[in-house]
């Protein structure tokens, strides 16, 4: 195995063409586990606790912890943040740092039982592993504002523009992404992880620690399905768009509709379906997209069949 960078290795393997065998060389998308650790209080009742650990591409790893704790909750403002970093002793034959240590203001109250919820995060599913039910994050009652529009065109672009951000996707094919974009489709920041949620905990992460939360008018592109945790991370950053290239969930269509929020599936070939918020898409001449637009989320678009509708395309210090 050779290293290339922290988030690619290179190994060999035994190709199979046909009936041919061949000795080559290939590319692989590193995964790892992270642990995030906690510190918080004042004075003599500071304490230090690790929250949870999970396995992601290394790279933006004090995003990926920012974005967590705002995502569960634990942080709300960039003052709730003293000091975030990666530490702790390179490990394993990459050498790789699988620690970051979040130092939170001395007047930030952390909700004891919440820490209670310790649990490993696959880098498939940031809910899996919850202890219990009410592990899970609190419904969100908050509603987003309209005013934010997007041509429909743009959504078009979408899948192009962030296929030619995917750096390490070019070399692996083994990457998830998350992409932030303005109304116009121009491209403002992407990340990439083998976890759809940890791509999106360090795309919103970044946009914490520049406080630029809430993000009201954006829109933010994911390359895989849209459950219902990235409808979450969403709402929490107050994004009203979450455009996806595979299809939402039930649960993730649901709590967009009543977050007022406009969750987009299918998103490719020149087409995708409205799951709701059609309010918010520019089609010809202006007119916004009836409400016949929301597609049945059983067929997908049109034309496709029932496998490739459900099938998945294949700095590390805290800024003043």
């Amino acid at each position: 195995m050779k290293r290339f960078e922290q988030r690619v290795v290179e190994v060999s393997v035994q190709r199979i063409d046909g009936t041919a065998s061949s000795c080559e060389r290939d590319v692989l998308a590193v995964e790892e586990p992270l642990e995030i650790r906690l510190d918080y209080g004042a004075g003599a009742g500071r304490t230090r606790r690790s929250i949870t650990v999970t396995m992601r591409t290394p790279g933006c790893d004090v995003e990926l912890a920012v974005g967590f704790l705002f995502a569960e909750g634990l942080v709300r403002r960039r003052e709730d943040i003293e000091r975030a970093e990666s530490c702790g002793p390179p490990a394993g034959s990459l050498g790789i740092r699988n620690l970051v240590r979040v130092d939170l203001s001395p007047d930030v109250t952390v909700d004891e039982k919440r820490l209670a919820r310790n649990f490993l995060t696959t880098s498939s599913c940031g809910l899996c592993g919850k202890a219990s039910l009410d592990a899970l994050p609190a419904a969100s009652h908050t509603r987003l504002p309209d005013g934010f529009e997007v041509p429909a065109s743009s959504i078009h672009d979408l899948p192009a523009r962030l296929r030619s951000a995917q750096t390490v996707f070019d070399r692996t094919g083994g990457l998830h992404a998350a992409a932030l974009f303005d109304a116009e489709g121009c491209l403002l920041g992407v990340r990439e992880d083998v976890g759809r949620h940890n791509a999106v905990d360090k795309l919103i992460g970044a946009q914490f620690l520049a406080r630029a939360v809430p993000l009201l008018n954006r829109l933010i592109f994911v390359s895989g399905r849209a459950g219902y945790e990235l409808v979450q991370k969403a709402l929490a950053a107050g994004i009203p768009m979450l455009a996806a290239v595979g299809a939402p969930s039930s649960l993730a269509a649901d709590l967009a509709r009543d977050a007022n929020m406009t969750l987009l599936g299918f998103v490719r070939d020149g087409r995708f379906n409205v799951y709701s918020g059609a309010q918010r898409i520019q089609c010809e001449a202006g007119a916004h997209a009836p409400p016949d637009r929301v597609g049945d989320r059983r067929r997908g678009p049109p034309g496709r069949s029932r496998d490739e509708q459900h099938g998945d395309p294949p700095s590390d210090q805290l800024p003043p």
